[in-house]
């Protein structure tokens, strides 16, 4: 979740890498382990032709060596709400597009731009700015968190600008986002939320269950009308239990339902972790940083509409209460924690932050794997994980950083 404009966090100054000559030429990685939809090939090869991925090397390709380093896709962020300083709930083009560069820089190559809850109006400004941005491609949407939810599971948003989710407010918002609008976050179970599910799902939106205090069948009553993610699972919504099970267990055994996880070691236990992969499996799993502007910038004092946050230690909390208010995460850390903490193979975390979530997006004719013909979208990284090299749409945005 972002902050407001005046945020006074401690800049960390951005990566900064020379573009290789080649950038923009055809390029040929040569004896990477590349992972594929199908695994992870050894002493392998990438073909870059253009902005796309190419079966065949044409005649002036480059040749890079980047023996002993992984190559993977692009990495594909659902939940975003801004970085390096920039807000996407309530900066100017530029303080967003500083957001978006920021998790470039840290492989994340497709990203939906988040808001946070507030009035109607406000929110309806900010997605005609997000969708300007959508339209040009520097973002692929606009996700709606709030306003409609619940006030029991309100997290970091400001309780007195929540409402009910009626149809008629939620197709103002997506009216106001031009045909970009990619997701809505609502607390089913209040009134009006069935049929804003209904609502969402017959405008191809989707509709994802979050900050919510349903039970386990009204739950059930959401997917069955439509609902097709959770919003940041486990966090946000009542705890399992063994004799009201709530929305998480109707979450995690329903097959229609991807689950989002901020893997950043603060949100979720690695156990919890372990059991969203084990009943969910890859892929119905999206990790995402609900990243605030604080992520790739520093800790400090940050504002969330009429709350302040500070963040210490990397971790952002609402200062009145500790309440955590979104995270500072990048999708780097979190593909690099789940292959060394969590101990997940690294075809299931690349799943988890391309694949999956390009599905849900609906563009996986075009990103979230390393195929002919795709987007040449992809990260570089070392036997370590470290990222080495990002690049998007055939251009070098980092690196490649080689020994």
């Amino acid at each position: 979740m972002a902050s407001h404009p005046g945020a006074r966090g401690t800049a960390r100054p951005a990566p900064t890498h020379p573009q290789p000559a080649t950038s923009g030429t055809p390029t040929v990685l040569t004896g990477a382990t590349v992972v594929l939809p199908t695994g992870a090939v050894q002493d392998s090869r990438l073909i870059i032709d253009g902005t796309r991925i190419s079966r065949t090397v044409p005649e002036n390709a480059h040749f890079i060596d980047v023996t002993g380093h992984y190559v993977v896709p692009g990495f594909v962020d659902l939940h975003n709400h801004g970085g390096g300083g920039g807000s996407f709930t309530s900066g100017s083009a530029e303080d967003i597009l500083k957001g978006i560069r920021t998790h470039r820089l840290h492989g994340t190559t497709t990203l939906v731009a988040s808001t946070v809850t507030g009035d109607m109006d406000f929110l309806s400004q900010r997605a005609g700015l997000l969708s300007e941005l959508a339209e040009q491609g520097e973002i692929a949407g606009v996700h709606f968190e709030g306003p409609f939810i619940s006030p029991c599971r309100k997290g970091a948003h400001a309780e007195d600008l929540l409402r009910d989710p009626h149809p008629a407010d939620v197709r103002k918002l997506i009216e106001a986002a031009r045909g970009q609008a990619k997701m809505v976050t609502l607390a089913t179970e209040l009134p009006g939320g069935l049929d804003s599910v209904r609502l969402l799902a017959e405008q191809g939106v989707i509709a994802a269950i979050g900050h919510t205090d349903a039970t386990y069948e009204q739950t059930v009553q959401a997917i069955d009308a439509g609902a097709t993610v959770a919003t940041h699972l486990f966090n946000a919504m009542p705890p399992l239990g063994h004799r009201s099970p709530g929305p998480i267990a109707a979450l995690l055994e329903d097959d229609r339902i991807t689950v989002e996880l901020i893997n950043d070691g603060t949100h979720l236990h690695p156990a919890a972790l372990q059991l969203a992969f084990h009943h969910a499996g890859a892929s119905r799993v999206a990790f995402i940083t609900d990243a605030m502007d604080a992520a790739g910038f520093g800790d400090g004092r940050y504002w969330l509409g009429p709350l302040e946050v500070e963040v210490a230690d990397g971790v952002a909390r609402l200062v009145e209460d500790g309440t955590i208010a979104g995270s500072t995460l990048t999708l780097d850390r979190a593909f690099k924690r789940a292959v060394t903490v969590d101990g997940l193979p690294v075809e299931d975390a690349v799943r988890a932050l391309s694949a999956t979530p390009a599905r849900l997006l609906g563009m996986a004719d075009r990103i979230g794997s390393l195929e002919p013909g795709k987007d040449a979208d992809l990260v570089l990284l070392d036997a370590d994980f470290e990222l080495k090299g990002v690049m998007r749409r055939g251009e070098w945005v980092v690196g490649p950083q080689l020994r």
